[in-house]
């Protein structure tokens, strides 16, 4: 399905949050094309939304948190697992309350409600994630891995280890012929019974119950410690009936625990915002390595979508200005005139050419025997051509100079060495207005941004 989808009704749930304890309402709405997963919590003033974006991560303390200022929604992994595993693009997640509520400790509860309330497609195409090349992170921290592979689809293959002799080593499989619904939506949340009593002394799992999570018992346990775990769990008793499993739960699957943390992995990455055209494999994976894995796939769509607007270059074309005309509209001359060609000129954008040499005059001092064009050249090339646009405002041209105001944000990515043509697009970022010009510069060399920065300069009347 290369279409957005949204739901065609709202749907209504009520539960209580695994950490926090407290009742809440949430109800999935529908939304419009491009407006993603977006969480509103009603409850506070101004009713403040929160999009589900990985970088509002605030914490993935045995769950996912986000943050806006100081709204937060915690442990919102189930459900945008749920909007994910079933293809849905663009939701409003209304809730009263701090955190999703953990209802059974799966994504089943959220299936269901949203497919109750269906799945309608939309008049836009999907964005998709495209992973052209490997992409690796590993938590050296909890030995967490996780690799992007270029795929022809969304696959995702999740493996476990706690050097338990009850768990093993567990694998969990998602691929196109996988029934998210039937076989990784039910799939509960778990936990080790000795991890319990820490959680507790943490202020976590106030809604915990036997009921939305699987305890995995895999060490002898002495009565004391489960009549003292019955009484935070507001139990008569609990009781190993079963090996493995406190007071005999059913496991819905041999490897559920496998694929609850691929349930989880869906969730995460859907923090990214656009589906994943690619195979993803995770050793022990956890929330905290999800989102930084995610993060890392953010910064590289980032890159991606600006690489969208670099501009072609055709050595063979006809310029628009070469570097004589380009002379006769600049005041600047040898050593100074950075500029070769200028191939685009509009009334909002520009785009110049300049060929490093190892002949240029600035190689004989900035790091001689390792040649890099200073960064502030990049600059000043890219306020050249900026130059180039803003003049083509006036009449005249040759009679009137630009001058910096400010330079902002300036990043410089990837060394610029002879041999490079870079090509720097200018981007009226406002109208021009009494003379100022507002612009963002970014220099390219091949599919690279290799610089970037906002400029700001005013067009004077040379006297």
């Amino acid at each position: 399905m290369k279409q957005q989808q949204t739901i065609k009704k709202a749907v209504n749930l009520e539960g209580v949050g695994l950490h926090t304890g407290k009742a809440v309402h949430l109800s999935f709405h529908p939304a419009p094309v491009d407006h993603g997963y977006k969480f509103q919590r009603v409850d506070l003033d101004g009713q403040p939304i929160l999009s589900a974006d990985i970088n509002r991560v605030v914490s993935t303390q045995r769950g996912t948190t986000l943050k806006v200022d100081q709204a937060e929604v915690n442990t919102v992994e189930h459900a945008l697992s749920a909007l994910s595993g079933l293809g849905i693009d663009n939701v409003l997640i209304q809730l009263d309350g701090p955190e999703v509520p953990i209802l059974d400790g799966s994504a089943k509860p959220f299936v269901d409600a949203l497919l109750q309330a269906g799945v309608e497609p939309q008049d836009k195409e999907r964005d998709y994630f495209v992973v052209e090349e490997p992409i690796f992170y590993k938590d050296e921290e909890s030995g967490a891995e996780l690799l992007a592979l270029p795929h022809d689809s969304f696959e995702l293959v999740a493996m476990i280890d706690f050097n338990s002799d009850v768990l093993g080593q567990q694998y969990a499989h998602l691929n196109g012929t996988t029934n998210y619904s039937e076989e990784i939506a039910p799939c509960r949340t778990f936990v080790f019974l000795h991890e319990l009593e820490y959680l507790f002394d943490q202020n976590l799992i106030k809604g915990g119950d036997l009921d939305n999570a699987i305890v995995i018992v895999d060490r002898k346990v002495e009565q004391d410690e489960l009549d003292r775990l019955a009484e935070k769990l507001n139990k008569p008793s609990v009781t190993v009936d079963q090996e493995g499993i406190l007071n005999t739960v059913k496991l819905h699957f041999k490897n559920e625990p496998a694929r609850h943390k691929l349930l989880d992995i869906v969730g995460d990455v859907a923090l990214l915002g656009m589906p994943i055209q690619g195979k993803i494999v995770a050793t022990k994976p956890g929330h905290k390595a999800n989102v930084e894995f995610t993060k890392k796939l953010k910064q590289i769509a980032k890159e991606k979508r600006r690489l969208k607007g670099k501009p072609q270059y055709d050595p063979d074309a006809e310029p628009l200005f070469d570097a004589v005309k380009i002379a006769s509209w600049l005041p600047h001359r040898y050593p100074f005139l950075l500029v070769d060609k200028v191939t685009e000129l509009s009334d909002k954008h520009v785009v110049g050419v300049k060929n490093v040499t190892f002949n240029e005059h600035f190689f004989q001092g900035h790091f001689p025997n390792n040649p890099v064009m200073p960064g502030v050249l990049q600059i000043e090339a890219m306020a050249q051509t900026g130059g180039v646009l803003a003049l083509s405002t006036v009449d005249d041209p040759g009679s009137w100079d630009t001058y910096f105001l400010k330079i902002e944000n300036a990043k410089f990515k990837y060394k610029v060495v002879p041999g490079d043509t870079v090509l720097f697009k200018l981007e009226l970022i406002a109208p021009i207005r009494r003379g100022i010009c507002q612009m963002q510069a970014t220099a390219y060399v091949g599919n690279r941004i290799v610089s970037e920065a906002e400029l700001t300069a005013q067009i004077v009347k040379r006297s």
